[in-house]
């Protein structure tokens, strides 16, 4: 189904996941408005996630039982790889859109500053095996591999560690795919792997430049329901956001371990 059309100069998209042009989708404006200097929201969800993972990983991880970790559905987003590697021996940065795989290999090789000089310090905190790492984006480099993959194709079992933001409710209107996706991103860790959610709380679609991508608008409830029968839940907290867009109603973030 495509309901795809324009109304004044403007690209309206359809309803489902097929529907979007993603390997279009404008990479550049997205990191600058999203990430070209940290928002008080990210602020708060990398702290959720980074004292969650202490507390999986609450002493200095052997060498030979660093995760094999993902992030599905990167984006322009490094920050929760970021939050990865003190506990990762490798991070497969999953991508299905073409312009935002290009970005990601070209950031590894020649990274934005907002993110070591902003987005870094509020990672490490005085967490110590953040404190640890010298100089987290030559790591991440060393270790990050961009992998093209569409979500509703992630194999099970494969990851001891990963994250997922953004994506699930970002990538259609259908509540179907975005269970599927959820679903998905879940089995694709390896029973007892600790996994880190974001997800935009009751999202109308939003804006890339002049392109409207699809949302699913989900709660709490809706989240909670969903991993459920896939994942042991630690927490699922709400975080406050204002004016990053019009048409949603904050943030939502769930930790846990799949089953």
């Amino acid at each position: 189904m495509s309901d795809s059309g324009t109304s004044g100069g403007l690209t309206t998209i359809g309803a489902g996941n097929n529907d979007a042009p993603w390997d279009f989708f404008d990479s550049k404006e997205y990191f600058e408005h999203n990430y070209g200097h940290l928002r008080d929201d990210d602020r708060q969800i990398i702290k959720i996630v980074t004292d969650f993972f202490v507390h999986c990983f609450d002493r200095t991880v052997p060498q030979k039982q660093l995760a094999s970790a993902i992030d599905v559905g990167s984006g322009t987003n490094l920050y929760p790889a970021l939050a990865m590697l003190p506990f990762s021996s490798s991070v497969t940065l999953y991508e299905h859109s073409y312009t935002n795989r290009q970005w990601l290999s070209d950031q590894l090789g020649r990274p934005k500053p907002s993110w070591k000089r902003e987005f870094w310090p509020v990672i490490a905190g005085a967490r110590g095996p953040y404190r640890k790492i010298n100089d987290p984006l030559d790591l991440l480099a060393s270790c990050a591999e961009v992998t093209k993959g569409n979500i509703f194709e992630l194999r099970p079992n494969q990851y001891n560690l990963g994250t997922m933001f953004f994506v699930a409710e970002s990538i259609t209107t259908r509540v179907d795919e975005f269970r599927r996706a959820t679903l998905r991103f879940v089995n694709s860790l390896r029973p007892g792997a600790p996994y880190a959610a974001a997800f935009m709380c009751r999202s109308q679609g939003y804006f890339v430049g002049s392109t409207f991508f699809p949302a699913c608008s989900i709660s709490v409830d809706d989240v909670r329901s969903c991993l459920a029968p896939v994942a042991r839940i630690r927490d699922i907290e709400t975080v406050e956001s204002h004016g990053l867009r019009d048409g949603y109603e904050g943030m939502i973030v769930a930790t846990g371990w799949k089953k």
